[in-house]
């Protein structure tokens, strides 16, 4: 997943296999859980780390794990037409 714009808001769909077991228990034990939704709230300057706000609080990941993380934007669209992948 690449973090392209701040205020942009992601469905999160699951892990690439890359990252670790361990790493994976430790972000869901954080609420990134699959169809979770999540927004890009700033970005560093020299764009590493990303805070990410989900479920009511904030996290920041470097871009590295941010890119870890299977997501897709969530667009107007998808709410108006109540769309399975996102919901």
């Amino acid at each position: 997943m690449k973090a392209s714009e701040i205020g942009e808001t992601y469905t999160l769909l699951g892990f690439k296999p890359s990252i670790s077991k361990a790493y994976r228990k430790k972000l869901l034990s954080f609420g990134f859980t699959p169809r979770t939704e999540f927004t890009i709230i700033r970005v560093a300057p020299l764009g590493d780390p990303i805070e990410v706000k989900l479920r009511g609080f904030s996290v920041t990941l470097r871009k590295d794990e941010l890119d870890g993380l299977i997501a897709i934007v969530k667009s107007a669209s998808c709410e108006s037409n109540n769309c399975q992948t996102c919901h």
